[in-house]
């Protein structure tokens, strides 16, 4: 670099700023590096000139938090790895949507000792960030269209090394084998992990960490979601919640940058069964398509849409009652049950939280504790078209159901439809697919703490019953379905549902 370099060095409160001539493109301009030295602040960025033929062209900048993967220095050079949202370019519409870019730029600086200092500088301001720096990856190469170990190749894997992130990755073999992972990993290894799969495989991870008997400990672990089956409900849940693009590569940066957010999760619990949701339960309709349409996985999502409407053309109703405690806002629904009507589940739920009441032989959380008045409780009967329970907006990445539901606000978004024509029905799937979600007089949409759901048999023929879905997976059927796994929960026995309040962590994007 021939040009003499300058350099200018300024503090005021909460920012710290050093200035010098570097070379970009074969071209000198002047480079400022602001880092943040306010406390809860996060971060500094490299700004510059871009000029073309002597003549300014404005300024570009990178968010060291927000646009950056990792630096390298070597020489005088340093380059800094960004994945930053660029502008698309159309040849006929001139500017058209944004995304994220994988981009890499390279500074000059006078000397190597400048590239070092700025180089050391930037790398501690982004280990300051506190991003994970060892994360176990667990791929499911069965999950929609079986793109998962590719997805991972193509797009996880490229942005983990480029932000210099270690990983151990393991495919997982069989079904509940995420659980199994889970539930044996050594923890103390890793920041956290990241699933590339749909929503099965975070459930299966989520009840495998609540097994363990350091499950208190064990669930405080930062759970990260790669979209890579056919649902990923929550993938979408988290990207919508900040305008972020639905992508793989866009989830694997919100693992990058590290940012965490608390995740409510519900106790399903029947007898002596206990699973954990955080996505959805549902019976009738939907966990019908969810289920039955299965022989089809080989379609992809479009098997949603197909089956959809066979089922909605072949349109099956089940008698049932739901009982539930409305949170604040929701208690004009449903009808008051009396005192001796109350579901007394204290013998299966109504334990100590940090589940110390179980005998010896009993491992892991216990369930949710949560006690409510038996005034607090509402019912409403059957017969059902469905009943739709939503932890978090998106079902899959596109149906949204529940707009209103947050990630840990202690409560479930309980959707009900009873009575409802053809036509209706058709038009209300159509409207949360393009997420309008248009409301509807044939449509119940509450609130709830807590959830008691009695599932009956189908209307017009008493021999055959439902199927209830929780996360995608079937936990329970009451058809003639020539298997049934021991595993399953009873058909027609009740379920409670309770929630724990931010009870898991998630890395999202912010």
């Amino acid at each position: 670099m021939e040009a003499q370099s300058k350099k200018d060095m300024r503090q005021t409160t909460g920012v710290q700023t050093q200035t010098e001539i570097v070379c970009i493109n074969n071209s000198l301009t002047k480079a400022s590096l602001t880092l943040s030295t306010e406390s809860g602040r996060r971060g500094g960025e490299l700004r510059w000139h871009i000029s073309n033929d002597g003549k300014s062209k404005g300024e570009r900048s990178l968010d060291f938090d927000r646009d950056v993967l990792g630096v390298e220095v070597k020489d005088k050079r340093i380059k800094l790895k960004a994945f930053e949202v660029l502008q698309k370019e159309s040849l006929f519409f001139g500017k058209g949507e944004k995304q994220r870019v994988r981009k890499d730029y390279v500074f000059e600086m006078e000397t190597e000792e400048k590239a070092t200092l700025w180089g050391r500088t930037i790398s501690e301001c982004i280990e300051s960030l506190g991003r994970p720096k060892e994360l176990f990856v667990i791929v499911n190469p069965f999950g929609g269209k079986k793109c998962g170990p590719k997805i991972f190749e193509k797009e996880v894997k490229p942005l983990l090394e480029a932000a210099g992130i270690n990983f151990k990755m393991q495919e997982t073999r069989y079904g509940m084998h995420a659980r199994e992972i889970a539930h044996s990993l050594d923890l103390s290894k890793y920041d956290g992990i990241a699933c590339v799969s749909g929503d099965g495989v975070v459930v299966e991870v989520v009840n495998g960490l609540l097994k363990r008997e350091d499950w208190k400990q064990a669930i405080t672990m930062p759970l990260g979601i790669i979209p890579g089956g056919t649902g990923n409900g929550m993938a979408k849940s988290l990207l919508h919640s900040v305008r972020e693009e639905y992508s793989a590569s866009n989830a694997t940066f919100a693992i990058v940058r590290g940012c965490k957010c608390p995740l409510d999760v519900a106790s399903v619990v029947q007898g002596d069964k206990v699973l954990f949701s955080v996505l959805l339960l549902c019976w009738g309709l939907v966990a019908d398509i969810n289920i039955e349409s299965e022989k089809y996985r080989w379609m992809g999502s479009a098997r949603f849409e197909i089956y959809s409407l066979l089922r909605i053309f072949g349109l099956r109703k089940y008698d049932g009652k739901i009982q539930f405690v409305p949170a604040l806002g929701y208690e004009e629904f449903g009808e008051p049950i009396g005192e001796s009507n109350k579901w007394k589940g204290e013998t299966v739920i109504l334990q100590d939280a940090f589940g110390n009441s179980g005998g010896s032989e009993m491992h892991g959380y216990k369930g949710s504790s949560a006690e409510f008045e038996a005034s607090k409780w509402r019912f409403v009967n059957g017969p059902f078209v469905t009943v739709w329970i939503q932890n978090v907006p998106w079902a899959s990445k596109d149906i949204m159901p529940a707009p209103q539901a947050k990630f840990s606000d202690g409560c479930l978004d309980l959707v009900i439809v009873k009575d409802c024509p053809k036509t209706v029905l058709l038009s209300l799937l159509l409207s949360i697919r393009d997420g309008s979600h248009v409301y509807s007089p044939f449509v119940t949409y509450l609130k709830v703490k807590a959830l008691k759901l009695e599932p009956g048999q189908r209307v017009g023929d008493p021999t055959m019953g439902g199927i209830v879905d929780m996360d995608g997976e079937l936990i329970a059927r009451g058809d003639d379905a020539i298997h049934h796994d021991p595993n399953w929960m009873d058909y027609g026995t009740p379920f409670l549902m309770k929630v724990d309040e931010g009870l898991a962590t998630l890395f999202c994007p912010n």
